[in-house]
């Protein structure tokens, strides 16, 4: 964890010398990442969240927010933002061509194949392949703690998920434990063909944890922890 700036990264992306990001805590804000002066001169870049699969490339800083779940940028000093009180961040870096992405894992990104969609965008854009892509998946409401309805287990069964580790039966007919963690390792994995060991993951449940932000906990707060990802410029 990082004490000073109240967010937390994954050390196997802190070996890549180009890249930033981080996983905030509460009370963490963009402006004190904007505060930090050797990150003066990054642009942020933030979402009109919809709980969508839409995933746009972003080539120059737009004027204000976008709407979509997704960003995908290879250009240097920008800050691609996603918020989250539950809902899994999910980071993209393609190591080789300098390509990230961030994207909004809510239960409808996940099971509307989210990370398929941005996968695919990348690999046109840039040719990015899966051997050379790593992920990182933030802290997210486990499935402990995440009951879903009939209708949530119904879509992702549509959309190709197997119900077998990613839903836990529930307590009572028609109630289901969904792991949003374990469906977007699926899809990485099963579809999208990354190498198990190119996925690192923070397990922390942000219902649990008081140092992290949660919908269901506090459902009439509507604070979102901060999560960021960007490519330094320079060389090496």
């Amino acid at each position: 964890m990082n004490n000073d700036k109240k967010y937390l990264s994954q050390k196997e992306l802190n070996r890549i010398p180009w890249l930033i990001h981080g996983f905030g805590l509460a009370g963490f804000k963009l402006e004190d990442l904007k505060a930090d002066s050797r990150l003066a001169s990054f642009q942020s870049v933030e979402m009109n969240q919809e709980h969508s699969t839409r995933v746009l490339l972003i080539e120059q800083p737009p004027e204000s927010k976008i709407s979509a779940d997704g960003l995908i940028t290879a250009r240097p000093e920008l800050f691609l933002i996603v918020k989250t009180a539950d809902c899994l961040p999910v980071f993209l870096v393609d190591t080789k061509h300098r390509v990230v992405a961030a994207l909004h894992g809510g239960w409808r990104g996940t099971g509307g194949r989210i990370a398929e969609a941005a996968f695919e965008l990348m690999r046109k854009s840039f040719s990015t392949r899966p051997e050379g892509t790593l992920a990182a998946l933030g802290p997210a409401i486990e499935a402990r703690c995440y009951e879903v309805g009939q209708e949530v287990y119904d879509f992702f069964l549509r959309q190709g998920f197997p119900a077998d580790g990613i839903f836990l039966s529930g307590d009572k007919p028609g109630h289901f434990y969904l792991n949003l963690r374990a469906a977007n390792r699926w899809l990485l994995t099963r579809i999208i063909g990354l190498p198990a060991e190119n996925i690192y993951s923070l397990e922390l449940c942000t219902f649990c944890k008081p140092q992290l932000l949660s919908h269901r906990r506090q459902p009439a707060d509507q604070t979102r922890l901060i999560n960021f990802i960007g490519i330094r410029n320079i060389k090496y």
